[in-house]
């Protein structure tokens, strides 16, 4: 017997990494069992271990235990085959096809460049975790749509009807992850330990979500290999207050400020100037949480589809370099494209009818 899979690691969940003013409950809506609270306590009663929670978190704030067993199968094992529980046992057994976010479908489709990758089902319309499938096939087919040429992933509806069927040669079985059925007051000592051994939160801490871990490595295998990566993109309309680099909770864009270190005998007194404000990026960090679009006050940011190598994937890219406003009166830093700051254009009587209007 085993307990819930599924752990909550705070350290690793967006609400914990940053204040924002709207909560992240991707989770909790997308649980289609209900199982997870308000504090991101897991009912391990309710809980099917479907891994929906995982694929829509952005940074593994809920992880699954066996995902490094995964990891190990994939990577060592020349040809893959997966398997759904309700599938026939042909392979490494997955809690569900839930698991998979977009990087671990991409991770697949390039690992299917020099291996054979198929995953088998069961009949998903009868299975209780049917809206975790059908969310993880929508992401997929997003990916197809971005990157249409992809090497084929084969997914066969293979239903276990119960018979014995022998792992093929070059599959390594894993450890079964099945519960066992036991009856009376072993049963109810098992039931009463699921009842808080879930619910505990996972100290592991890890800046990037495993995920995108596994999707850099397997492309670092293929150098000149390109995938499709959403990656964030910046408008003229941008004001250069730095605010997206101050509210993105996984360091993922930072800025970089060149200061007027000798300002002129007029502007000692006033704010010191930054002559020049810079915007880099590391996509690897990115998760896509979209905080930086909806804080962004000019509306300047958005996220554009880009093919990146490993190298660029991994690396710093500039975005956007521009110079900060200042008012031409007091010399104060202003975050819009006025000349004037809201003081001083309140005071002076050519401005005042533009804020009676």
């Amino acid at each position: 017997m085993m307990t819930c899979q599924m752990v909550y690691f705070n350290g690793n969940c967006l609400n914990s990494k940053k204040p924002y003013a709207r909560a992240c409950r991707l989770c909790i809506e997308h649980c289609p069992h209900q199982a997870i609270s308000e504090y991101r306590q897991l009912e391990a009663k309710r809980c099917t271990e479907c891994g929906v929670c995982m694929a829509v978190c952005p940074s593994d704030g809920f992880a699954d235990r066996t995902m490094d067993k995964l990891h190990d199968f994939l990577i060592e094992n020349e040809k893959i085959i997966l398997n759904c529980p309700k599938a026939r046992p042909l392979g490494f057994e997955i809690p569900c096809l839930g698991i998979f976010d977009r990087d671990r479908w991409m991770t697949l489709m390039i690992l299917a460049k020099k291996k054979s990758v198929t995953l088998m089902t069961g009949v998903c319309s009868e299975c209780d975790d049917r809206h975790a499938c059908a969310s993880s096939v929508k992401v997929f087919k997003e990916v197809h749509l971005d990157w249409p040429e992809h090497p084929t992933v084969q997914i066969q509806v293979r239903a276990d009807d119960g018979s014995a069927v022998e792992l093929e040669p070059t599959v390594k079985a894993p450890v079964s992850n099945k519960r066992v059925t036991k009856s009376g007051w072993r049963q109810r000592s098992l039931e009463k330990m699921e009842e808080w051994l879930p619910s505990l939160a996972g100290d592991e801490i890890y800046s990037m979500p495993k995920s995108r871990q596994w999707l850099i490595e397997v492309l670092g295998e293929t150098p000149d290999g390109k995938i499709p990566y959403r990656a964030l993109t910046v408008a003229d309309s941008c004001t250069n207050c730095g605010v997206c680099a101050a509210i993105c909770p996984q360091g993922a864009l930072q800025k970089r400020e060149t200061r007027d270190l000798n300002p002129s005998t007029e502007e000692q007194d006033k704010e010191e100037k930054i002559l020049s404000l810079r915007l880099i990026l590391e996509p690897q960090k990115c998760v896509h949480c979209q905080r930086c679009v909806e804080t962004c006050p000019p509306q300047a940011l958005s996220f554009g589809l880009k093919s990146l190598s490993h190298r660029l994937l991994t690396g710093k890219i500039l975005i956007h370099e521009g110079q900060p406003s200042y008012c031409t009166r007091c010399g104060k830093r202003i975050f819009d494209k006025a000349e004037l700051c809201l003081v001083c254009a309140t005071s002076d009587p050519e401005n005042r009818s533009f804020f009676s209007n």
